[in-house]
């Protein structure tokens, strides 16, 4: 059985475990819009195995001396060039 990686699996405290980040800066992450992690219909967030990667990404990129506001145009820029990519594939 596979798994979407962007189904939402893990509790905040979970995700906070895996990444090594503290839940109030998972939090802070998502109000900059660096992570988008599923809401249950009673508003808890849930973290896919995406969100996970995601985190550990922005960490790598805080390590390297990044702002949030410089992390944010290296993500949007990486999801440009992966988006594409795909349309490469597609065509060629």
């Amino acid at each position: 059985m596979d798994l979407d990686p962007r189904q939402g699996l893990f509790g905040i405290s979970v995700a906070a475990e895996l990444t090594g980040v503290n839940a109030q800066m998972l939090r802070t992450y998502e109000a900059r819009g660096l992570i988008d992690p599923h809401r249950t219909e009673g508003g808890t967030r849930r973290y896919s195995q995406h969100d996970i990667a995601r985190v550990d990404r922005i960490t790598s990129l805080l390590a390297d001396g990044l702002n949030i506001a410089g992390i944010a145009q290296v993500l949007a820029l990486e999801a440009e060039v992966a988006r594409l990519q795909e349309r490469l594939d597609q065509h060629g």
